[in-house]
Formats: structure tokens, C-alpha cells, sequence
């Protein structure tokens, strides 16, 4: 086959562009640190990048959900244990009214007493957190107790608020105000602010008020193991989102070294083709001419 000048000016040429377009696509991931810019370059890659996005993207969005969780139930830890102290206090004053030696306007100040910690209760039942009201199940956005009303009004919503913390897997965050602020709760005050401004016997009273402050402890110990069981779910999450991590990086991100390296040797091959080059191109008829 006879070589002609214009074969070796292609062939060159060629190359040379061959050599810029590798050189492009070096600067490229060198600019952008990844290995691929779009599917085409490397659709397994892409593929499976899509993949390990998804889940990063899932345990972030799990993350989120660990955060509300642990505001939600140390939001409603904090509101039980004023809870509980609230109730001490009234059972330390039912102690107090017991003594059949106080006088008509000790019992009214102790009554007066208590009715004032049956408003703290009110409010404490009446917890909003982020604007939602925590002790109202799933009906967050309604007040669920008002002793001003006529009649009174209790929470009636019980059902559970559930965050989803891992793939399927939802956890309830809130207490369910039947065990702890109910109608009986409240009513079994206000019978013994009754007793106590009629100088009734209030005896009866300290039995009904241990089992409320029971309901309080059970529902704070309840509350607690799910807290434990949540943070064990985290971490497992955490772990989860590093190595979902660590894939996409390994399979998305560029090694610096090897790129420089590799676009040191493309530039050392494109100086070469371009001395090569001149050298083919260079002669011509016009050249013999002159």
C-alpha cells in the first residue's frame, strides 16, 4: 500500500485530537472530582451510582427522623417528670389535709394549693412541640385538655405518633394521654380540692394518688426503653450511612493521583505527537520549489 503525505498529515492529526479529547476528559474529572460527568461515560457506574445515592439519601432522610424523635420524647419525658413532682407536691399537701387538727383556713389554702398544681398539670398535658401538641395522639394540632370548658375537655385521640427510623421499621414516639392525663386523672384532683374545701377526710385520696404517680413513673420507664431501643437504631444508621458513603465515593470519585499522573503522560505524548508532527506535515510540493 503506497503512504502518501496526506495519510501521515490524517493519521497525525488524528492522534493529536485523540490525545486532547483524553486530555479534556482528565481536566474534566480533575474539575468536577468525579469519574463520570454524564451516564454515557460509564453506564455501570452510573447505574450503580444511582443506587448508592438512593441510599444515602434514605439514611439522611432517617437522620432527620432520629432528630424529631429525640426532640418528641425528651419533650415528653421533660413534661412527665414536672408531671410526677406535681403530683408529689399534691400528695405531700393530702398528707397535710389529712391532720384532723387544722382549721377551716389552713384547708382552704391547702386546697387553693392544689388547684393551682392542677392548672401547672393543665398546662403541662397542653405541651406543644414544633407547634404540636404531644400528649393529644395523632391529633396534634388540637389543645387536648381545657378545664375552663363546660363540660371539661380530656384528650380522646389515642392513637400512636410513628416515625419511620430504618427501611419498614416505625417506632411510636408519644405517650398516650389516657394513661397519663385522662379524665379520671384530672377528676380525681378536683375531688380532692372538693373534700379538702369541705373538710371532708381525705385519706381515701393518697391511694388514688399513688396509682396516677405509678401511671407516671410506667409510662417514663416506657418512654426510656424506647429512647434506648432509638438510639441503638441510630447508631446502626450512622453505620449504614458511612458505608453507603464510602461506596459512592469509591465508585463516583476520582483518585487525584492517578489523574495527574495520567495527564502528565497525555501531556508528554501530546508534545511528542505535536514534534512528530511538524516534522510530517511541514514538507510539501511547494517546499521542493522554492
Amino acid at each position: 500500500m503506497r503512504v502518501t503525505q496526506s495519510m501521515l498529515a490524517n493519521n497525525s492529526l488524528r492522534h493529536l485530537s485523540n490525545t486532547y479529547s483524553r486530555m479534556g476528559q482528565l481536566q474534566e474529572q480533575l474539575n468536577t472530582g468525579k469519574k463520570i460527568t454524564r451516564p454515557s461515560d460509564d453506564p455501570v457506574s452510573a447505574m450503580k451510582g444511582i443506587a448508592y445515592r438512593t441510599n444515602v439519601l434514605q439514611t439522611e432522610q432517617f437522620k432527620r427522623n432520629f432528630s424529631e424523635a429525640h426532640t418528641w420524647i425528651d419533650n415528653t419525658d421533660a413534661a412527665l417528670d414536672q408531671a410526677t413532682k406535681a403530683m408529689h407536691r399534691i400528695r405531700e399537701l393530702t398528707v397535710q389535709g389529712s391532720n384532723g387538727t387544722l382549721d377551716d383556713g389552713q384547708l382552704d389554702a391547702i386546697s387553693m394549693e392544689v388547684k393551682e398544681i392542677m392548672k401547672q398539670l393543665e398546662n403541662i398535658a397542653n405541651t406543644e412541640v414544633g407547634g404540636k401538641y404531644i400528649f393529644n395522639g395523632t391529633d396534634t394540632d388540637m389543645q387536648p385538655v381545657n378545664l375552663a370548658d363546660d363540660p371539661p375537655k380530656y384528650p380522646t385521640n389515642t392513637a400512636d405518633v410513628k416515625f419511620e427510623l430504618s427501611k419498614g421499621i416505625t417506632v411510636p414516639v408519644n405517650t398516650k394521654p389516657e394513661n397519663v392525663f385522662s379524665e379520671e386523672f384530672f377528676t380525681s384532683i378536683q375531688n380532692l380540692v372538693n373534700d379538702l374545701q369541705a373538710g371532708n377526710d381525705v385519706n381515701s385520696h393518697l391511694s388514688v394518688l399513688d396509682g396516677q404517680i405509678d401511671h407516671l413513673l410506667k409510662e417514663r420507664a416506657s418512654l426510656g426503653a424506647r429512647a434506648n431501643r432509638i438510639e441503638l437504631m441510630e447508631q446502626r444508621v450512622d453505620q449504614q450511612e458511612e458505608i453507603s458513603k464510602k461506596m459512592m465515593s469509591d465508585n463516583e470519585d476520582v483518585e487525584y493521583e492517578r489523574v495527574i499522573t495520567e495527564l502528565i503522560m497525555e501531556e508528554s505524548l501530546l508534545r511528542a505527537s505535536l514534534s512528530v508532527g511538524s516534522r510530517i506535515v511541514q514538507p510539501t510540493l511547494v517546499d521542493f520549489l522554492r
